[in-house]
């Protein structure tokens, strides 16, 4: 359903041009996500730069060949930061104070990723050994979330010490165009996308993207948040405010038309996966036992915390919608059953 015009993806260090005054640079990242997508906005002398990778080797010597080849002799004007998630603000810190500018970014997500960097270097809070014990995690599986505890920071750059705030439905002048502020939420709390009509252009950073899903999870510090809610809800909205022919610009994979028909996609194979959750807890289950309801493999170490995260926001969705309950057992292990 969607339709790709790009038939290569930027070398490294060097951009292509997606639209007068818009250039897509692909930056490399220490993840089992291989690149970033970063977009650079002409303004006249000086570029802005929206999402930037991570504080690492790769990352930097991404920019570095870019600075040294198509964007040489170019200063920066700004920094846009779509979210809190250190693969599109890691740079920024660099950015701003090396070029005196400013952090563009929403409040909630500025203050979220100032608060997720302080975590660095503290043990793992009693909260969250709760948290994830009540998923069903085994005292392995404890240890080896608290080894890893507190890395969050560690793909910073430090973060400015202001910013720019920006806001939903905000106007904003980059270079010759106006860019719209459309924000999404679910993935982060904040998460601005933003849409130019000239252009007929829709930055969308991890709100929406082709191929794969965004990461829509609970954690440890709002337990009974409801991220899937958000997440559809602020769907659904995008699909009302940007139109359907516009170029989506993704943080991964390639840019491509089809922004209807992709958040239609999204939406119906989230609704799929809380029917097949559904069924799966005729019988209790804990966290972890649901697992097999979401993925088509076996869930490692590695990915044992998004999974975690992912299914409790499918669980939370369900106790809201009325459909499902959660009951604690003697030893604090939380059970899922459908009503």
């Amino acid at each position: 359903m969607l339709r790709y015009p790009f038939t290569e993806t930027p070398e490294l260090g060097q951009s292509i041009s997606v639209a007068p005054g818009v250039q897509w640079l692909r930056i490399p990242l220490p993840a089992s996500i291989k690149n970033i997508n970063v977009w650079v906005i002409d303004e006249g002398e000086r570029i802005a730069i929206v999402d930037t990778g991570m504080s690492a080797p790769e990352s930097v010597a991404a920019w570095r060949a870019a600075f040294a080849g198509p964007l040489a002799r170019r200063q920066v004007s700004r920094v846009v930061a779509t979210h809190l998630h250190p693969d599109h603000i890691g740079l920024a810190g660099l950015f701003t104070r090396r070029y005196d500018c400013r952090l563009w970014i929403t409040r909630l997500e500025y203050f979220s990723c100032r608060s997720l960097a302080a975590d660095t270097g503290r043990e793992a809070p009693a909260d969250a050994i709760r948290f994830y014990r009540a998923a069903g995690w085994n005292e392995d599986d404890l240890e080896h979330y608290r080894s890893r505890f507190g890395a969050f920071g560690k793909a910073l750059h430090p973060l400015p010490d202001s910013f720019v705030g920006i806001a939903d439905g905000d106007e904003i002048r980059i270079g010759e165009h106006i860019w719209r502020v459309v924000v999404g939420s679910g993935h982060s709390p904040e998460h601005a996308c933003l849409y130019c009509p000239e252009l007929a252009l829709f930055i969308s950073g991890d709100q929406i993207l082709p191929r794969i899903s965004s990461n829509v999870a609970v954690y440890p510090t709002e337990p009974e948040a409801n991220p899937l809610d958000d997440w559809i809800t602020s769907l659904t909205r995008i699909k009302q405010q940007v139109p359907a022919d516009v170029l989506v610009l993704p943080a991964h994979r390639d840019p491509f038309h089809g922004l209807h028909e992709r958040i239609d996609e999204l939406v119906s194979g989230h609704r799929r996966d809380l029917g097949t959750l559904t069924e799966h807890l005729e019988q209790p289950r804990r966290v972890i036992d649901c697992f097999a309801a979401l993925y088509s493999r076996p869930i490692d170490d590695g990915n044992r915390l998004l999974a975690t995260g992912e299914c409790l926001a499918h669980l939370n969705y369900l106790i809201a919608q009325g459909i499902v309950r959660r009951d604690v057992d003697d030893t604090d292990i939380a059970w899922y059953r459908k009503i």
